[in-house]
């Protein structure tokens, strides 16, 4: 495969959690051929007291003031920053090793889908995608003049439970909602009966995405080689 067609999936997890967790969970659950050279990466957020948590030292890519966890609850934004800025680090490492933008990919569950799409919308180059799953907009202000042009072209995939407690159903549509002001694409999958958890039909459909959006970038490269799409494919 050559270096230009190589994909690579960025993985956050969720509060509390950690990367060699979800990798255990996650590396053998994506198993179609389109996806056999892909590289997954599993970081882990640094241990920091969680408000929320009655001040627990947990991994925490941000703090969370109070929970349940909607658009009105108070994040730190500096965290989120400061976390955005170390997924960033390692977006531009794998482009300066050869990998496409348009075949990467950043997801995350419940706080690492609010880091998975705050990246994104703050990343200064268009992507192969961002999908969140239980996820939450990661800002309570302004930010839409942090947002680059070329990050609003990045896909989106956001999947919710309807039965969510921790982060209420209604937070993923305020996303949805956010989102598609902002003029991107974002395909929102409701999923009826399913609480704060991650579920099979969620990973399934995931696959079937990523397969998807591969597709659309390889042919992206291929007009490109003929001079119709820039490098980058943004």
């Amino acid at each position: 495969m050559a270096s230009n067609e190589r994909s690579f999936v960025l993985w956050l997890h969720g509060l509390g959690d950690s990367g060699r967790a979800n990798k255990m969970y996650l590396k053998d659950r994506f198993t179609v051929p389109e996806l056999a050279g892909t590289k997954w990466a599993f970081p882990t957020a640094p241990s920091a007291p969680v408000t929320c948590n009655d001040g627990a030292i947990m991994n925490s890519w941000f703090d969370i003031c109070n929970a349940p966890i909607t658009s009105k609850s108070v994040r730190g934004l500096d965290d989120v920053l400061e976390s955005v800025q170390k997924v960033h680090a390692i977006i531009d490492k794998e482009i300066s090793d050869g990998t496409d933008p348009g075949n990467i990919f950043i997801a995350g569950l419940s706080q690492g889908g609010a880091m998975a799409i705050g990246s994104v919308l703050l990343y200064p180059n268009t992507l192969g995608g961002g999908a969140v799953f239980s996820g939450f907009l990661p800002f309570n202000s302004p930010v839409e003049d942090r947002i680059f042009p070329q990050a609003k072209k990045t896909p989106i995939l956001w999947c919710h439970g309807m039965l969510d407690t921790l982060v209420p159903f209604e937070a993923g549509e305020d996303g949805k909602e956010f989102l598609q002001k902002l003029g991107m694409n974002c395909e929102f999958k409701a999923y009826d009966g399913l609480g704060h958890s991650l579920d099979e039909m969620e990973l399934e459909y995931f696959q079937e995405w990523l397969k998807h959006q591969l597709g659309r970038s390889s042919k992206k490269s291929h007009f490109s080689a003929c001079g119709l799409f820039n490098k980058f494919c943004s």
